[in-house]
């Protein structure tokens, strides 16, 4: 039986490092109609698009999305969805996944585990996603953001660096303290009634630094609960390398 929850997608037009990329064709449909399908293709009641931009809005509607506009002032994805849902006067226990508008095919089975993983969590605020890293070039890429959980899987920390570190000039490191890389799933789902927390929540040092918002929850004591994804989630497109190797999947 699927839990009921809603999915909202917080797009920007000014990417810094692909500007325009929610509107970049993939095949014969552009990045942000590629998202929007698998959204819709979930267990979520609603789905809904929220921006900052008219071209992203008229691409939007013209698909079938309903679109919220929001202000071009906010500094990251959660707080986008913040006000997007604070003009749907939402409950405090629904469920909000927020999926970004970057993650080319990142599938509806996903989208569903992370609002499974938070509505089965008694403890944790937060719930996200990550994949084993089998490739050496993406352990030390700062394009592939990294996570190291606790033993309940909660996470300790989101880094851009390669974490956990491993001595690889020392021949003697005993493998029984080499432990598995994790790769961080560009996916979360939280509580209407957290997220309004959130969103009061100071930016931290760390989260600037990093430029990784989840570290905003962590600094200030909040739990985020990380599961393996069940699945493989595609390619998030920052650069255009990502988008090349995108439009070559659906070749």
């Amino acid at each position: 039986m699927s839990i009921p929850f809603k999915v909202i997608i917080p797009v920007r037009y000014a990417s810094t490092r692909l500007p325009g990329k929610p509107l970049q064709m993939i095949g014969e449909k552009t990045l942000i109609d590629h998202v929007y399908q698998n959204a819709i293709a979930s267990s979520a009641e609603n789905v809904i698009i929220a921006t900052d931009d008219d071209r992203i809005e008229d691409v939007a509607r013209s698909i079938g999305a309903t679109v919220i506009m929001t202000s071009t002032e906010h500094k990251s994805g959660t707080d986008r969805i913040h006000e997007a849902l604070t003009k749907m006067n939402e409950p405090d226990e629904t469920i909000i996944v927020n999926l970004q508008g970057d993650e080319f095919g990142l599938t509806s089975k996903l989208i569903n585990q992370v609002a499974d993983t938070l509505h089965k969590s008694s403890e944790a605020e937060m719930a996200t996603l990550c994949e084993e890293i089998t490739d050496k070039s993406a352990f030390h890429d700062k394009n592939v953001v990294k996570v190291v959980r606790d033993c309940n899987n909660n996470a300790l920390y989101f880094s851009r660096s390669a974490i956990p570190w491993v001595n690889e000039n020392n021949s003697s490191t005993d493998p029984r303290y080499v432990e598995q890389p994790f790769k961080h799933v560009g996916i979360y789902a939280y509580r209407m009634k957290f997220l309004k927390k959130f969103a009061t929540l100071p930016p931290c040092n760390i989260e600037i630094s990093e430029s990784l918002e989840q570290l905003r929850a962590l600094y200030h004591g909040h739990k985020i609960q990380v599961e393996v994804a069940c699945e493989k989630h595609g390619v998030e497109i920052n650069t255009k390398e990502d988008l090349e190797k995108a439009r070559k999947a659906v070749i």
